[in-house]
């Protein structure tokens, strides 16, 4: 850590505020330890953090993109303490392949924001009920998203679970297999709900009781827009705060596109550098 630290040089601003000691292993580790290709990995994250400014992504910005819930944070965690992402690609609702991975990297940043002190990674869970190949979104976006995850977000995926995928999936997931690298794919499971294994992999990480039944639970997921709404526009005074961005308040809007709600962001304060 301290060599790769050495090499990258010194950094200002938000970049010296990434770069945590945690975030240097992160990338140590994704590059078997290698401190040159660690350097160059960092380096091109920083490269891109500088021009894509993940960090100021706003809700009110992608909102639109998660109405169906197409991607959300779960309100319960794994066994391990870990912030869940649920994701249904079969509520795709939009054609916009830069919303849609603004959309993701947003809750992507904003999952991270909420692991618990001493978590790095999350879990993936990923309902295919209503997968079609009219929802599914091209090769071409899921290898950008798949570059952007695997080159930006390093060790931070603990494991994926594709809850029933029907056949067409198949072909659809060989093309993407191409595209990721092998630690990468053994985190990436396949679960059906009838199946028993599954259902024992599935118990050894969550809660039945907080799982929702598209995943075998007992648990009931359903998705408000509204609440969520809420609740990711009070994240985002989080995420200014940390950042020390002098955010603007703003209206968030409900389904019916009236203002229910002004957010203005709170004094900057000290906060725990947790987030890497």
């Amino acid at each position: 850590v301290s060599e790769l630290r050495t090499a990258i040089g010194p950094l200002s601003g938000r970049s010296a505020k990434y770069c945590t000691d945690a975030c240097l292993r992160r990338y140590l580790e994704a590059r078997n330890w290698n401190v040159d290709k660690a350097k160059k990995m960092l380096e091109e994250t920083l490269k891109w953090r500088l021009t894509y400014k993940p960090e100021e992504i706003r809700w009110h910005e992608v909102a639109h993109e998660g109405e169906t819930g197409k991607v959300s944070r779960a309100n319960f965690h794994d066994h391990q303490g870990r912030t869940v992402l649920i994701m249904r690609p079969g509520m795709q609702n939009t054609k916009s392949a830069e919303n849609n991975i603004r959309h993701l990297v947003y809750l992507l940043e904003n999952a991270i924001m909420n692991l618990d002190e001493g978590q790095e990674q999350m879990s993936w869970l990923i309902d295919f009920t209503g997968f079609s190949l009219n929802t599914s979104i091209p090769i071409k976006v899921a290898r950008d998203i798949v570059y952007i995850l695997q080159g930006h977000y390093p060790e931070r995926l603990a494991v994926a679970f594709l809850c029933n995928p029907p056949k067409i999936f198949e072909a659809f997931y060989k093309a993407i297999k191409y595209f990721l690298d092998p630690k990468t794919a053994q985190k990436v499971k396949f679960v059906y709900p009838r199946n028993k294994d599954s259902m024992e992999l599935m118990k050894s990480y969550f809660d039945v009781e907080d799982l929702p039944s598209e995943f075998g639970g007992n648990g009931t997921l359903k998705y408000d827009h509204e609440e969520f709404s809420r609740l990711m526009a009070e994240d985002d005074v989080k995420t200014a705060k940390f950042w020390g961005i002098d955010d603007k308040p703003y209206h968030i809007a409900n389904g019916s596109g009236h203002s229910v709600a002004e957010v203005a962001p709170e004094p900057a304060a000290p906060i725990a550098q947790r987030v890497s």
